[in-house]
């Protein structure tokens, strides 16, 4: 049986290495933790969370939700432990970022065929007599592979900065001074709103833009990925930019029937309700400076942190013209070479590992003799696969989930004004080329650990 390589346990190297172990085959799957850690990473297991916890919208007029969908039906680990592991936050799925890790790298290590080794990888030629090999080592990739991969490719890499939220202990924010509500009241009231008047956002946003931040080494010269845009950051596009971005009020009523001028949102980060996530508030300001300037949001006042926002620089590689839209290296022949996750330019956690799922899929074909299989651009996780192989613009940058990247043609006939029914008609195509796909191709869907 042939043995393949997977370098990087996160979301997407997890589910490549079970896609290949499902058919048979041999893999080492290589993690530096606990060895050695990325100034991001804190916890030993695998596919760890460390921005966000929520990995988006559920349902499937969302081509995140839809995503997910896609992924479950083609058996992904990744789904299957953020539904265990889930915690209330309305119509997202959010996920206790510890017990996700958990049952993920218990499922994982459960595959007999799968060995894992706890070790960092420097170079890849140090990995001889390996039928196909699978870089997943993510954006935070460790410098000495990052050189050799740049060797690899023969191209510059894109180089961005990444941020996270600060984490607060729930108990310390005041019930007082907050609400829990939904916005539109759709779903439970799994938020903790914290409402602004316009004085008190008006003396924030001055406190923010004014804040200290932290250095952080080539900043003003990297890239700002607009996904994770540093609230500070945003804030000086101009004061009324929060109002309309993370600190929008639509949607929300206080108790006493009033709207907010505006609204920080506390979405919970643990199973146990203990840990909550200030949505929306990556940053780079110092520590202390988070203290007293989020201590200036209602019911804040007095906010613990369990943990502060931070920012780490993310690397992608510029995966048009070199990978190929089953997310093998075009040229590479013995070993197979792949590349998966947030390294190829897909942006987020379920699309990170949608492309380990379609690189241990084609991965597992190609030592096997099998041709590739390449998913149908009329889905999310083939549309994902092609915008990273065959994006034709100069300025290529991670993409997430969206409906403009997916081929609708074949959804509807004619024109159709409503936007969420176009959205639902191309959900429904989805799925319905991706159950074809799956039965030509004979694409096991069920994790068999």
């Amino acid at each position: 049986m042939p043995d393949v390589c997977v370098i990087g346990a996160g979301l997407a190297g997890c589910e490549a290495a079970v896609k290949l172990a499902e058919r048979g085959i041999n893999v080492t799957l290589y993690e530096m933790k606990p060895v050695k850690y990325s100034p991001a990473h804190k916890n030993p297991g695998f596919a760890e969370l460390v921005c966000s916890n929520s990995l988006k919208a559920m349902n499937i007029e969302n081509a995140s939700g839809l995503l997910k969908e896609e992924m479950r039906m083609l058996g992904s680990v990744c789904v299957e432990a953020a539904y265990l592991s889930r915690v209330p936050a309305g119509q997202a799925l959010a996920v206790d970022r510890d017990i996700f890790s958990r049952i993920i790298t218990e499922k994982t290590e459960s595959f007999k065929n799968i060995k894992v080794v706890r070790k960092e990888v420097e170079k890849l030629s140090d990995l001889e007599g390996f039928d196909g090999i699978i870089i997943a080592t993510g954006p935070l990739t460790a410098e000495k592979l990052a050189e050799d991969i740049s060797v690899l490719t023969g191209k510059e890499g894109l180089k961005f900065f990444d941020a996270a939220a600060p984490i607060v202990y729930g108990e310390s924010v005041d019930p007082e001074k907050t609400f829990r509500a939904a916005r539109y009241g759709k779903g439970t009231a799994d938020y903790i709103n914290c409402p602004m008047t316009r004085d008190e956002y008006n003396a924030f946003y001055d406190a923010l833009v004014s804040a200290e931040t932290a250095d952080v080494e080539e900043f003003d010269a990297i890239h700002l990925y607009e996904g994770c845009m540093p609230v500070e950051e945003m804030a000086r596009r101009g004061r009324d930019t929060l109002k309309f971005g993370p600190l929008k009020p639509v949607g929300l009523t206080k108790p006493d029937g009033t709207r907010p001028y505006a609204v920080v949102q506390l979405r919970q980060d643990d199973a146990d309700g203990t840990l909550f996530n200030i949505v929306g508030f990556q940053t780079r300001l110092k520590f202390p400076e988070q203290r007293r300037v989020f201590g200036m949001i209602p019911g804040l006042e007095n906010a613990e942190f369990a943990r502060y926002g931070v920012m780490h620089r993310n690397t992608y590689i510029k995966s048009p013209g070199l990978l190929g839209a089953d997310y093998r290296v075009r040229d590479s022949v013995s070993p197979a070479i792949y590349f998966a996750g947030q390294i190829t330019g897909v942006e987020g956690y379920m699309e990170s590992a949608s492309s380990g799922i379609v690189a241990g899929i084609n991965c597992a074909r190609s030592v096997l003799g099998e041709p590739c299989a390449i998913f149908p651009v009329s889905t999310v996780i083939g549309a994902l696969a092609n915008y990273a192989a065959n994006y034709g613009g100069k300025d290529f940058q991670p993409m997430g989930a969206n409906f403009g990247i997916v081929d609708t043609s074949g959804a509807y006939t004619g024109r159709i004004r409503d936007k969420a029914e176009k959205k639902r008609l191309a959900a429904e195509n989805s799925l319905r080329e991706l159950r074809r796909f799956i039965s030509e191709n004979g694409i096991l869907t069920i994790p068999a650990g």
